[in-house]
């Protein structure tokens, strides 16, 4: 979920999720509940309501701990996916570390599908994501998904890439550039690399390509590693939401 959708939208917003739709083969509808927008329950409960799809993904800010109740008392079934914290850094106070010697990064047009693939099927592959809490969806299919949608997003926008002294690709990252904030997408390090502190270049290197004052990122909250790297170059936390999934009862008794 983006920055904007997850902080900054004035009003809760309801769309049909067309693609995700289409890949697991059941009508989903995507309600989300921003941190700014002061929705209410009921507003929120007449939203779900309204919508005729088999599967509701709610997103909202985790403070609301008493709606959980609500929803699962509903007529659909309720299953908690997941939780998401997002967190900040104003651009240019990154503790960043030592440049090396022969090292280079910048933004790039375009990056290897299959380098994507096998760097999201890594970075991503086995910590599952909200979709993997819902038996109607197959794990197989949400990873082939979100690599779909990175191989996309860097098509369109491009990825700050990370290279070595033979020009091999190290570590990439993809990269949302708004007029208020750039948001890091995807981020990952190359296997073969990984544990020698490349992901701290990276983020430096993704400072450096930002057009914006404040550089923001965001990840499921079990996965504590990543957000320790992002404690250590100087991120903040910032906010924090839940993921319901709401599926027509009959579905999961098919």
């Amino acid at each position: 979920m983006s920055w904007y959708d997850a902080l900054e939208a004035g009003e809760l917003t309801s769309r049909p999720a067309d693609y995700a739709s289409k890949r697991f083969r059941v009508s989903i509808d995507r309600i989300s509940v921003s941190a700014s927008a002061g929705t209410p329950l009921p507003e929120v409960l007449a939203a779900v309501d309204k919508s005729t799809a088999d599967v509701v993904v709610l997103r909202y800010p985790t403070r609301e701990v008493t709606w959980f109740a609500a929803l699962a008392a509903g007529p659909r079934t309720a299953l908690l996916a997941d939780s998401q914290v997002y967190w900040s850094l104003p651009v240019g106070k990154g503790t960043r570390p030592a440049p090396l010697a022969g090292f280079n990064a910048s933004l790039e047009n375009s990056a290897n599908d299959d380098l994507v693939d096998d760097l999201v099927g890594d970075v991503f592959g086995d910590s599952g994501n909200h979709y993997c809490a819902n038996p109607l969806f197959e794990r197989s299919q949400a990873l082939a998904g979100y690599q779909e949608w990175a191989r996309q997003s860097i098509a369109d926008q491009g990825a700050v890439v990370l290279r070595g002294p033979d020009h091999r690709v190290l570590a990439l990252a993809a990269i949302d550039q708004q007029r208020s904030w750039t948001e890091v997408q995807l981020a990952g390090v190359v296997p073969a690399e990984q544990g020698r502190g490349r992901y701290a270049h990276l983020l430096a290197a993704v400072e450096d390509a930002c057009t914006s004052k404040r550089l923001v990122i965001s990840t499921q909250g079990h996965n504590t590693g990543v957000q320790r790297a992002w404690a250590r170059y100087g991120f903040e936390p910032v906010h924090s939401l839940l993921t319901v999934h709401l599926v027509t009862s009959r579905l999961l008794l098919a």
